[in-house]
């Protein structure tokens, strides 16, 4: 006999709803969404679409009224719950705004619990775009399956960040005057963690000094080469995952 086929069909559109979702419910779309889905998918009434809340999970709905201009959903049913985040926070100095972005939906597609911009000396970017940040990192979750979405805090300055830092969470630096190797590190330091990234010229003298005078800081080396800001945050956050999060084969068995 023939194999029944996935439903819904791994092709259905994807979206975020702003708000708790529940079986039985009529979610009135925005019509950015609405468009997408009947002007750019070319969806109408009846076509599955999956929901999620980023609070209580995913949803199966089917489209009520199709309109590129003030669309809705009805919610049928839910699919999955939201997912289990590793307790990673990475928190990074702002960059060209492009970039920066690139960081923010990377951040959400590997899994990362907080997203925390860190303002230091050498930031030539000092205030960012956090609506920006955010519908990057919704677009990500959207096309990658995710359930979750990294928090987004307020823009800190690096002095406030360690002066409040929390007990109990190892605060790993990208030092490029070296330090351990990086899973090396994560690996004898394993529970709730983040990670620290600096601007495009790096740490100055005082900022490091700082951070190593931190009882939980932890100076990690990202191999031979040097990384921009932007390759060096997503490196990282890819070896911490491998590591310690949930990329490691032990919490996939």
């Amino acid at each position: 006999m023939p194999a029944t086929p996935a439903w819904p069909p791994r092709s259905t559109p994807r979206l975020y709803i702003d708000g708790e979702i529940a079986p039985g419910a009529t979610v009135a779309l925005d019509p950015a969404q609405a468009r997408y889905l009947v002007a750019v998918m070319r969806r109408g009434e009846g076509d599955p679409v999956r929901l999620f809340d980023d609070r209580t999970g995913e949803y199966l709905a089917r489209i009520a009224r199709a309109d590129a201009r003030k669309g809705s959903v009805v919610v049928e049913q839910r699919l999955a719950p939201r997912e289990d985040v590793p307790d990673l926070w990475l928190c990074a100095s702002p960059i060209q705004r492009d970039n920066f972005a690139l960081v923010a939906e990377k951040a959400c597609e590997l899994g990362v619990r907080r997203f925390v911009p860190v303002a230091m000396r050498r930031s030539v970017v000092r205030k960012v775009n956090p609506e920006r940040l955010q519908r990057r990192m919704v677009e990500a979750a959207e096309q990658c399956g995710r359930t979750a979405l990294p928090e987004l805090a307020e823009t800190r300055d690096l002095a406030a960040l360690l002066d409040a830092w929390p007990q109990g969470r190892t605060l790993f630096f990208a030092d490029e005057l070296g330090g351990v190797p990086a899973p090396r590190a994560f690996a004898a330091a394993p529970g709730p963690a983040a990670l620290l990234v600096g601007p495009e010229g790096g740490f100055d003298d005082a900022e490091r000094e700082a951070i190593r005078a931190l009882p939980s800081a932890r100076p990690v080396a990202l191999g031979p080469r040097i990384l921009r800001a932007e390759t060096a945050a997503i490196a990282a956050t890819a070896l911490w995952m491998a590591t310690c999060g949930d990329w490691h084969a032990e919490t996939q068995a």
